[in-house]
């Protein structure tokens, strides 16, 4: 049976309440914000646009949950149910999930449906799975003596996500935080805070303390900025932009030095060497990397460095499987593309695209499209010939825009690939594994994917290097974000 997008997303009434304690909420002050679809224009819902005075109240409620250890003490069998449970509410609720997600930001519902509400889910069942796999320490002492190393909960955790994977970054930062005990108080992208919201709902169903997951939706300023200066949040797990990353950084200085993961900017490169064993499956995964998810992806690989003697070839592979991202209805459950965030973000990437063809060459795409009252849709581009120190080499633009550059040998390759402020995801293809290995020890990246593109999972931690931030996503390596190692020393005698 093919499920009838249109149909249920008609049906649909999302609640942009609040969740603060438990209960969905107003803002205090009343104040609300139209919450827009940007394929179509149409307003999906009043969301409440909280401020300061919300946040300390939530907060508030959120210390005193974790004072008073219904969660923060539980068992971790216990914890592990209800985290659990979550799991299974998530794919009962997938449907009506996914749609908030492609409502929200205009990703296709085959990726939102498809993709990131079981990836979700499967968050969830794998952190909560972990949670009595974490064992204590019993390190070497002297005669008389014995220690203890414990890792302990941090208290209130303020989270802050991004819109483009609205669900699945949510999970990512909430599954670890809440395993390990804390209180968490989240603070969703203000363009994307539906399915957030609904996830805490179904949260509080799975038997979560009221209080232990709070949902401020609202301004940056306002709810991100009360929460990096509050004195009571132990911890910020930020997804986002550097510039944003920044002021989270000098926040948490001004404040009590709270403990900060960054996970920021990237302007990730996918190196082609003549020996790929595969040049066309090369080329579909460099569209891929560029263009899935609209190129709204931290870690797409935005900049192809292809070597010379490939380069037509390879150009015109690239540019014939970019076809299957041209924009379509993100309610079409054929569509691999949909339309950007928002009007106003589109109009930022059409810049970008205008300058490269300023500046260079737009050899595919470079078209802007209006479906119905929206102008969100961009066609997936390329762009070649730019100047070597052009700054669209090096600059996030966040959209479906490729820049392509030409090197003679593996030294110019890595040396392009890494001028760039940032470090967070690369990607090599070829078929020596010496230069493989040779190439990957070389790039300032978090990841570097070989012979595939923007690889992740559940068991590897995701981050960067230089100004993509720092400390970990997925894995095991993310619980040492939410907690810290205690030593309890016993002398005998």
């Amino acid at each position: 049976m093919t499920t009838d997008w249109h149909t249920l997303a008609t049906d649909l009434s999302p609640d942009g309440r609040a969740v603060i304690g438990g209960a969905r909420v107003d803002a205090a002050d009343g104040a609300t914000s139209g919450d827009v679809d940007p394929a179509t224009g149409a307003t999906l819902a009043q969301v409440a646009a909280l401020g300061p005075a919300d946040v300390d109240r939530a907060v508030a409620g959120a210390r005193a949950a974790f004072a008073g250890g219904e969660w923060s003490r539980a068992g971790a069998e216990d914890r592990k149910a209800v985290l659990l449970r979550l799991a299974d509410l998530i794919d009962e609720h997938g449907d009506e999930l996914a749609l908030l997600d492609t409502l929200d930001m205009g990703k296709p519902i085959r990726e939102s449906r498809g993709v990131d509400v079981p990836g979700s889910a499967a968050t969830f069942r794998w952190y909560a799975e972990a949670i009595d796999k974490i064992s204590d320490e019993i390190p070497a002492t002297p005669p008389g003596s014995t220690a203890l190393v414990t890792r302990e909960a941090l208290g209130v955790v303020a989270a802050i996500t991004p819109w483009n994977y609205p669900l699945e970054i949510a999970a990512w930062k909430l599954a670890p935080a809440l395993a390990l005990g804390n209180s968490v108080v989240h603070k969703p992208a203000s363009v994307s805070p539906l399915s957030a919201l609904r996830l805490a709902d179904l949260a509080l169903e799975a038997g979560l303390p009221a209080g232990v997951l709070n949902v401020l939706p609202g301004s940056g300023p306002r709810v991100g900025g009360a929460l990096a200066h509050h004195r009571d949040v132990d911890a910020i797990t930020f997804t986002g932009s550097t510039a944003v990353a920044r002021t989270l950084l000098a926040a948490s200085g001004a404040s009590t030095m709270k403990r900060l993961s960054l996970e920021a900017g990237g302007k990730s490169s996918n190196l082609v060497f003549a020996d790929v064993d595969d040049l066309d499956a090369a080329a579909s995964a460099a569209a891929d990397g560029a263009f899935y998810n609209q190129g709204e992806v931290c870690s797409a690989n935005s900049r192809l460095l292809v070597h010379a003697s490939i380069r037509e070839e390879f150009l015109a592979a690239v540019a014939r499987h970019a076809e299957a991202y041209r924009p379509g209805d993100p309610l079409d459950a054929a569509a691999r593309s949909g339309s950007l965030v928002s009007a106003a973000h589109a109009d930022a990437v059409w810049e970008a695209i205008g300058t490269a063809r300023r500046d260079g060459h737009i050899v595919a795409g470079g078209q802007r499209l209006t479906r119905g009252d929206s102008e969100a849709f961009i066609v997936p581009t390329i762009a070649t010939d730019l100047p070597a120190d052009h700054s669209l080499h090096a600059e996030e633009v966040f959209g479906p825009l490729l820049t392509v550059e030409t090197f003679e040998d593996e030294d110019e390759a890595i040396a392009r690939a890494n001028a760039t402020e940032y470090g967070l995801a690369a990607s090599v293809w070829t078929g020596s594994l010496a230069r493989a290995h040779r190439v990957a020890g070389r790039l300032v990246a978090g990841t570097v994917s070989v012979n595939t593109m923007d690889a992740l999972g559940l068991t590897t931690p995701f981050g960067g290097f230089k100004q993509s931030g720092f400390g970990r996503d997925l894995s095991l390596h993310a619980f040492d974000a939410y907690s810290a190692l205690k030593t309890t020393w016993i002398q005998f005698g």
